[in-house]
């Protein structure tokens, strides 16, 4: 049975999360800990949060062999949209829109994936 985190609502583009979620997929989730740490972007610092909160979930589900799991889910999808209007030029107006996203990390145990 996989364990998963799920930070919603980020204030964050998934573009700019996807590529490092990318990175830790299928590694084990010390490695993809170690991998994060070192990755100079912001949103490396949101995933670790979110896989350091996987790990916390599998710990407290009594998983006996916490440095075996695998992160076996690494996703990023869009979240709602804050929308602001910008004048522009002649009296016309350009829409802004600040993204947000969800990031979801799922581990299990290599045995069970």
């Amino acid at each position: 049975m996989p364990y998963h985190a799920i930070y919603r609502n980020i204030r964050i583009s998934a573009r700019k999360v996807r590529p490092i979620a990318d990175l830790i997929r299928g590694k084990f989730a010390d490695e993809a800990l170690d991998i994060l740490k070192y990755q100079p972007q912001r949103g490396a610092r949101l995933l670790e949060k979110v896989l350091k909160s996987a790990l916390g979930n599998a710990e407290d589900r009594h998983e006996r062999r916490v440095d075996e799991l695998v992160v076996v889910d690494a996703r990023v999808d869009a979240g709602p949209m804050f929308k602001r209007i910008r004048p522009r030029a002649r009296g016309m107006a350009f829409q802004i829109k600040k993204r947000t996203a969800h990031i979801r990390v799922a581990v299990d145990r290599l045995d069970n994936s």
